[in-house]
């Protein structure tokens, strides 16, 4: 947990390459999302790019502000992390729940209010990483809990 705090982006930067891996093993497969009377189609190894780019610019911001001797504050660091990481594997756990029987339709509708609500509270949570690096460039003491 300690190098968790010293050294944030190693977590990022080291889930790129599962993430990508889980794309690419996905094949073809797309991830559909229904709003209403819409549906997104997505693709896997699309969305899968997309969260390895997001996590590679968090990553590398992570570490430049490490390099720059930039002191990052600690519970802000966990609160980011913990909604980032822990979020996506916990929607990604969730989703493993959907019942394919017609009868579950309230089951189902549950579940997915649960999942949304779990990832618009990550989105809400990613206004956390600016925070903090503003927070690291504008304090002038650097005497930070980190």
């Amino acid at each position: 947990m300690n190098i968790l705090i010293r050294k944030p982006h190693l977590i990022f930067l080291i889930s790129i390459p599962m993430i990508m891996l889980i794309g690419i093993l996905k094949g073809d497969a797309l991830l559909d999302i229904n709003v209403y009377d819409t549906y997104y189609l997505i693709g896997y190894l699309h969305l899968a790019t997309l969260i390895s780019i997001l996590f590679g610019i968090i990553g590398m911001v992570y570490w430049i502000m490490q390099k720059a001797n930039r002191k990052l504050s600690k519970w802000l660091n966990l609160t980011h992390i913990g909604l980032t990481i822990g979020g996506t594997l916990i929607v990604w756990i969730l989703s493993k729940f959907y019942r394919i029987e017609i009868t579950e339709h309230e089951f189902n509708n549950n579940l997915t209010l649960i999942i949304t609500s779990i990832i618009l509270f990550m989105i809400v949570g990613q206004l956390l990483f600016p925070i903090n690096i503003i927070f690291g460039l504008v304090n002038r003491k650097n005497k930070s809990s980190v």
